[in-house]
């Protein structure tokens, strides 16, 4: 079963409830994927065992708890049937509104979770105790020191997925990663588009950023196969090219299997997308949630900046 956590944070980094939420979800066996609301903690989470993958989700809504604003941004991240939160009174809350918003029920408070979804917790003012079976998909909320904490040792990929509603900010924290991770002197860049570019005559703008960064323009499937001015030669992809680049930009680009088989191994993956439900947030090393009109004027104008500085 694949689990998903959302983390806890106190004093600017990761509670230690985390690892005890990662801990219950190992012994039921499956991937584990923990979101790190505001980015917070994201490089510990990383780190503790049995992680298989970090979703660090940044944005101003963060700076404030605003349990709307939160699980808006959070809802489309969770993909697995079974989703755990710490029982404390923002866990309770978060868990509660993403559980609405994913139509799923939720159980709260519960002090132990066995195999087979048979969860324990308290009722009646702590008078008895409950032991009930629930199917999945479903939220739990665990209470805190209730369940053994998972070890270190771990080194789970992290995804960055920005979901600001100030683009100026996400691209530049974008520009900003792919700099810590690219040698500028040996890097071979690609910026694609897809069907979301709406029309063929919007790739000027991709070849606009493509001649800043001295790059190469692809597309996908789907844009080569609606569009005759788009041709084949650009497609990247399983049925198209395959390529490794340092720094690979998907614009409008959803993340078909067949597209992400021909560019999953690029060393650094952008992708900017209005969907934050888009599968090439999947492999993504940073993710914009907005349209290509509202990124690639300030993904253009910061790479002046850059360039020119």
């Amino acid at each position: 079963m694949s689990t998903t956590v959302i983390s806890e944070s106190s004093n600017n980094s990761l509670h230690p409830i985390t690892a005890q939420l990662v801990g219950a979800a190992s012994a039921l066996g499956g991937s584990i994927t923990i979101i790190c609301p505001g980015g917070i903690g994201a490089t510990d989470a990383a780190q503790i065992s049995g992680v298989s993958k970090v979703i660090s989700v940044e944005g101003g809504c963060f700076n404030t708890y605003d349990c709307i604003a939160w699980s808006e941004s959070l809802s489309p991240l969770v993909k697995d049937d079974l989703i755990l939160s710490s029982s404390s009174a923002m866990g309770r809350e978060l868990i509660s509104s993403i559980a609405a918003t994913k139509g799923v029920p939720v159980v709260q408070d519960v002090t132990n979770l066995a195999e087979g979804l048979l969860v324990t917790r308290s009722i009646y003012s702590g008078k008895a105790i409950e032991e009930v079976r629930i199917s999945s998909p479903c939220a739990i909320s665990l209470r805190t020191n209730s369940f053994e904490a998972a070890g270190g040792g771990g080194s789970a990929e992290i995804t960055t997925v920005n979901v600001s509603r100030d683009i100026t900010v996400a691209v530049k924290q974008a520009l900003t990663k792919a700099g810590e991770r690219l040698d500028v002197s040996e890097a071979d860049i690609i910026i694609s588009g897809g069907r979301g570019m709406g029309e063929p005559s919007n790739f000027s703008h991709l070849y606009e950023v493509a001649d800043a960064l001295g790059a190469a323009v692809g597309a996908s499937r789907a844009a080569v196969d609606t569009w005759d001015d788009i041709p084949h030669s650009m497609q990247v992809g399983q049925t198209g090219k395959t390529v490794t680049p340092n720094l690979y930009i998907a614009v409008g680009i959803s993340g078909a299997i067949q597209h992400l088989a021909g560019m999953r191994s690029s060393k650094y993956i952008l992708a900017i997308n209005k969907d934050p439900e888009a599968p090439i947030f999947s492999v993504a090393d940073y993710g914009i949630v907005a349209t290509w009109e509202e990124a690639l004027p300030v993904l253009k104008d910061q790479l002046s900046e850059i360039l020119s500085s």
